[in-house]
């Protein structure tokens, strides 16, 4: 497991007065044959979510250049009452989702700060992984406009699916197209804490953000009385000061520091001080907006998170902020609750399976109904030996399926 970052809430320690005062993990194993009472660790689908509680989970947390240990920005909110919502997708991120063992039903509702590949560059792997590994409904998108048409979220997946059309035109021919569509629903970055999303309790608000351009938003997550906001990139502004105030969860980028973009992200001193200090968040800003809009516990993610790094922002951090704080890396899972916040770190499979949902898969289309992307050139190129090789397990197969 990988080093575990500084919190407020740290797995088998109380800190009381500065003083840390070390109990068992695992809580007091009474029987040589007994299990460890108190998880500390969270093995996916497993626990109950109680009613009012939220599960947080970070399924990437880190920059654009790929990276094996840490994808980029993605943030997963699993409520009590069962809904499901994915804060960006950028790229490897979808790994770590599948890693959760969640049935791809219910992680149809995605919603985007902004366009920087980071933030949706695994669309592609969420929208045909889960439409071959069990969504049986259209996947929806919430995202903002842009200063023109052509800079909004709408205009760029419409030119997402233009550009999967080979995609899609084979997959349609075996599959039902209905899981392969996407329903895209825009709203102005420029408004502040407009609701984008209501329903079953949940609510969910759109802030402006200042990032590289006029569009990127940040996100407020209300249910059950808690409030978590998802701050996606940005420099510290106003409207996140005034309405992540007192949020029991507040998400904010705090990024590397101009020592270190130079040092370890091959950027010259000009561009790591434009970079970390104006177009992002530096870790001494981060503290701040923390200090300024204390909530229960403050999240600072959005760079690689190692030795080198790590220790450096801390130390920003801690000259403007003492709170309760995690400096995220992916597969931390944070339990939210009225009466307390648990952070822990994922246990999952590498070589996690997709898990079916309650739905039945929809029906593919009828024969004759949809072209044949296969033309008879190509057909004729089938090796006939191959078929006759299975052919007996195709028809067991089929008698066993109640297939023609």
């Amino acid at each position: 497991m990988r080093r575990r970052v500084i919190t407020a809430f740290l797995a088998g320690s109380v800190l009381t007065f500065g003083v840390m005062i070390l109990i068992g993990a695992g809580g007091t194993v009474k029987s040589p044959t007994g299990t460890a009472p108190d998880r500390y660790a969270y093995y996916p689908g497993t626990e109950h979510l109680d009613k009012d509680e939220i599960r947080l989970i970070a399924c990437g947390t880190g920059l654009p250049a790929a990276r094996r240990d840490q994808a980029a920005t993605c943030f997963l909110a699993e409520l009590g009452n069962g809904d499901k919502f994915l804060f960006d997708i950028g790229t490897g991120s979808a790994a770590n989702i599948a890693a959760l063992m969640i049935p791809y039903d219910f992680l149809d509702k995605l919603f985007l700060t902004h366009l920087h590949t980071d933030h949706w560059g695994d669309l592609a792997t969420i929208w045909a992984g889960g439409w071959t590994a069990g969504r049986t409904k259209p996947l929806q998108i919430w995202g903002p406009k842009g200063a023109t048409p052509e800079m909004g979220t709408a205009y760029a997946i419409e030119h997402f699916l233009k550009a999967y059309t080979w995609d899609a035109t084979t997959r349609n021919f075996f599959l039902s197209a209905e899981p392969g569509k996407i329903s895209v629903t825009e709203f102005d970055y420029k408004a502040v804490n407009a609701v984008v999303y209501q329903k079953n309790g949940v609510t969910i608000r759109s802030l402006p953000a200042i990032h590289a351009g006029d569009g990127p938003v940040s996100f407020i997550l209300e249910y059950a009385g808690l409030k978590v906001v998802i701050g996606g990139d940005t420099f510290p502004n106003k409207w996140y000061i005034e309405y992540a105030a007192n949020a029991d969860l507040a998400i904010h980028e705090t990024f590397l520091t101009p020592q270190d973009l130079v040092r370890l992200y091959g950027q010259s001193p000009g561009q790591a001080i434009a970079v970390g200090t104006q177009i992002h968040t530096s870790p001494q800003a981060f503290g701040k907006v923390m200090s300024t809009i204390k909530p229960r516990h403050a999240v600072g993610y959005h760079f690689f998170n190692e030795q080198a790094t790590h220790d450096n922002i801390l130390r920003g951090v801690l000259q403007t902020y003492t709170g309760p704080l995690s400096l995220a890396v992916d597969n931390m899972v944070w339990n939210i609750t009225k009466e307390k916040i648990t952070e822990r770190m994922i246990v999952s499979p590498d070589q996690a399976w997709a898990v079916n949902g309650p739905n039945k898969p929809p029906k593919p289309p009828a024969r004759g109904t949809v072209p044949d992307p296969i033309s008879d050139f190509i057909k004729a190129g089938r090796w006939q030996p191959a078929e006759q090789a299975q052919a007996t397990m195709v028809e067991q197969f089929k008698k066993e399926n109640g297939l023609q």
